[in-house]
């Protein structure tokens, strides 16, 4: 029987070694590749074509969300398995919305995370109970889920940008990662300014945050 084939993508070597030990003592499972970046995640799963990617949702470079995004973009057959500490419903419904089709923690069992690849695998949405259960409380409560996402008017490429200033690049280092001109870039900067209502770094990143596109501010933003 073919093996299910899985990408992993965390910024942390000693996750990915973890998650690597766990499915390498399922018979039916086979990690093909280590991602980490989103950036990286993408091109990867573009070339291996994996059954399923376990996708951590803060990814430098390019978040999990929007590498979801473009993964299920450019990969329609290849399931995307979102991994977080965090259980915030906002991020949930993002994920969902980005194309994922599960929304797991990182403490899962072993068990219980080679049976959501599995399952993904065929087809089933997967979400660990406690946050199924506190989305049901959210959405009866008759509260709406707060957004924590990018702007409607922002494209995948300005995400990318902001993301980049976001994580104190420069413009010549956001060029450089992205393929395009420093000019493109700066006009990227100006659009991103006028869009979200800002006039300098800090309040791009202080937007980013507040969007989720990443989860803390870097200690010297770049002006």
């Amino acid at each position: 029987m073919r093996s299910i084939t899985v990408l992993l993508a965390d910024d942390h070597p000693i996750v990915r070694e973890g998650f690597r030990k766990l499915l390498d003592t399922e018979t039916d499972i086979a990690v093909v590749g280590e991602a980490q970046t989103g950036r990286q995640a993408v091109a990867m799963a573009t070339k291996l074509l994996p059954d399923v990617v376990m996708m951590d949702i803060a990814m430098p470079l390019l978040n999990g969300l929007e590498a979801t995004r473009q993964i299920r973009k450019a990969c329609p057959l290849t399931k995307v398995l979102m991994l977080s500490a965090h259980s915030d419903p906002a991020y949930v419904e993002e994920a969902i919305e980005a194309g994922a089709s599960g929304f797991l923690f990182k403490q899962s069992s072993a068990t219980g995370l080679s049976r959501a690849i599995r399952d993904i695998h065929k087809g089933s949405l997967i979400f660990a109970p406690t946050i199924v259960r506190r989305i049901l409380a959210e959405r009866s409560s008759g509260r709406p889920v707060p957004p924590k996402k990018k702007s409607v008017g922002l494209t995948s490429r300005e995400t990318e940008v902001l993301q980049l200033i976001a994580e104190s690049k420069a413009n010549k280092e956001v060029a450089v990662e992205l393929g395009i001109g420093i000019k493109t870039v700066e006009k990227h900067r100006e659009h991103l300014m006028l869009k979200i209502g800002v006039h300098d770094t800090a309040g791009l990143t202080r937007y980013a945050i507040a969007s989720g596109i990443i989860e803390c501010q870097p200690t010297t933003p770049a002006r």
